[in-house]
């Protein structure tokens, strides 16, 4: 029988052809202003065209290669702010900060190739599986982290204020020489009115970042012709292939490439997530990394900005009718041709224009139901959270992320040894059958029995050793291993100095109800204390005890 072959496009289908291309319609629609206006956080003031080569580049060759039939890629806000925060980087280390330099947009496009090879990686290392399981806390206080870092990097375009750099940096700038450009303020306000207050009906239909895009452009170019800082001219070259700068400062790229791709990971498979639930499909999440992967580092080789999974394109895409990796690649066409035939006219979006619409993006990414209510729900989720939270916006993204999941996992462990040692009381006899209670009765206070339940955990192991210390009249233990599964490595070495300690006061052991695994294990470790069943343990333990 022939093998099955697998399929060069994950979910590919023409049955849904007309769905597919309104969803990539619609969802270039709405990319449009989003992608310019994340190319200019990302890179500064000439920067936004190069959101839409990324949205162009990502989007096609993301769903072309990757693991999710209906995902729109494209740039999103946690890559614009690491983005940023790489050109904060070199200009430490005295890269000039503007796009005009020949040194600054071949580095930024290194760590965005390197970037894309790690999550290529990621993908053939089969890693996809474990990027969703970081805790509900790390990933509700990042994302919110990266929403207020939107917000506060916005403050300075939308008041008309030059301001670049980190959020302290951009901060200081704004508040350090608050000269406010009127007419700049007054496009600013004009967006956030459109974005927040055009009706739900209309929006439905046309995207309220586009109606901004398309009404008040026009609208700041007859009010206020000069003195309001606009996007300005397009760059020569374009999509055009140049190899990126690898040589020189090897470190920070390849420091800034980590941080690329394991936010871009984590975006695109929680998305991938919210696009399992919505249209009922399955994502394979390696697939998904590989093809985010190739995607940003193509996007490297031709001056794309780096993108991931976006939720709201996404959602969009699939509830107008996008079911296949088409809708995904007719997106990135209409971008195409939008960038070809209207390129020109995107000279004269004022960048507080677009500051209004990162400013309700910021607002939208912040996970405003779980932040307000986690305090009632647990204090110590509701700690780790606010920390990433901070830790994100004030120090670092990857920093936080692995600060936050090693704290949220010490709590989780935590926890389940508290719920393991509150099921293994010595004195617990209701599990037992009439048969064991009367053979425990015979044992009386020189049998000590502990039932283990559940995956032992070290914590939980290490404070049974601990009961036993503080009890010394027993003359037998006796370890009712029949509810554990398996045993990890530190669980087995704890119960191996309980053994120990046990024996060293000459008290016998009897470990009963071990599994096939939980046997191997501890024959791996010469635990040779092993008995048949609880019932063969205590009659064992009765007949030592009281022989008569």
């Amino acid at each position: 029988m022939a093998r099955p072959k697998l399929a060069l496009v994950h979910g590919f289908s023409w049955r849904h052809w007309r769905g597919d291309l309104l969803g990539g319609l619609t969802a270039a629609v709405v990319a449009l202003p989003l992608a310019l206006a994340f190319g200019n956080a990302a890179l500064g003031p000439g920067g936004a065209i190069y959101g839409l080569y990324g949205a162009i580049i990502t989007g096609f060759l993301a769903a072309l290669f990757g693991g999710t039939p209906a995902q729109v890629s494209g740039p999103t806000g946690p890559m614009s702010v690491t983005v940023a925060g790489v050109i904060g980087t070199l200009a430490a280390v005295g890269i000039s900060r503007e796009l005009g330099s020949n040194e600054l947009l071949p580095l930024v496009m290194g760590a965005v190739l390197i970037g894309g090879l790690i999550q290529i990686l990621m993908g053939v290392l089969r890693l996809g599986r474990y990027i969703t399981l970081v805790p509900y806390s790390v990933v509700s206080g990042f994302m919110s982290g990266i929403g207020v870092i939107i917000l506060c990097l916005q403050i300075g375009p939308l008041l008309g204020i030059k301001s670049q750099g980190g959020v302290i940096a951009s901060l200081g700038t704004v508040f350090g020489q608050f000269t406010p450009n009127t007419a700049a303020f007054l496009v600013g306000v004009l967006t956030l009115a459109v974005v927040f207050l055009t009706p739900k009906r209309l929006s439905t239909w046309v995207p309220s970042p586009l109606i901004a895009l398309v009404v008040i452009t026009p609208l700041s170019m007859l009010l206020f012709q000069d003195g309001i800082p606009r996007i300005g001219t397009i760059p020569e070259g374009g999509l055009n292939f140049s190899l990126p700068n690898l040589k020189d400062h090897l470190p920070v790229l390849l420091r800034a490439g980590l941080v690329l791709a394991v936010l871009g990971a984590i975006d695109s498979l929680l998305t991938s997530l919210v696009a399992d639930n919505i249209s009922q499909s399955r994502h394979h999440s390696n697939r998904e990394l590989i093809g985010q992967g190739i995607a940003n580092s193509v996007a490297g080789l031709f001056n794309g900005l780096p993108g991931a999974g976006a939720t709201m394109r996404t959602v969009i895409n699939i509830k107008s009718g996008g079911r296949t990796p088409i809708s995904g690649m007719a997106h990135s066409m209409f971008l195409l041709v939008l960038l070809l035939g209207a390129g020109p006219l995107a000279e004269s979006i004022p960048e507080a224009l677009l500051a209004g619409i990162l400013i309700k993006v910021g607002l939208d990414i912040i996970d405003w139901g779980f932040l307000l209510r986690a305090h009632r729900l647990s204090i110590k989720t509701a700690l780790v959270m606010w920390g990433v939270l901070l830790m994100t916006v004030f120090w670092d993204l990857i920093g936080a992320v692995l600060v936050g999941m090693f704290v949220a996992n010490l709590l989780t462990i935590e926890s389940i040894t508290t719920h393991q040692l509150e099921s293994m009381n010595s004195e617990d006899s209701s599990q037992l059958d009439q048969e064991e209670q009367h053979l425990l009765n015979r044992c009386g206070d020189a049998l000590m029995l502990f039932r283990l339940q559940g995956p032992l955990s070290f914590g939980a192991a290490k404070g049974i050793s601990e009961r036993m210390t503080q009890i010394r009249q027993y003359k037998i233990l006796l370890l009712d291993v029949t509810d554990v599964p398996h045993l990890g490595i530190t669980a087995t070495l704890a119960i191996e100095r309980m053994v120990e300690e046990a024996e060293h006061h000459e008290r016998q052991v009897l470990i009963a109800g071990a599994n096939a695994k939980v046997k191997a294990r501890l024959k791996q470790f010469r635990i040779h204390e092993l008995t048949g069943s609880r019932r063969e343990a205590l009659a064992h333990a009765a007949q030592e005890l009281d022989p008569n």
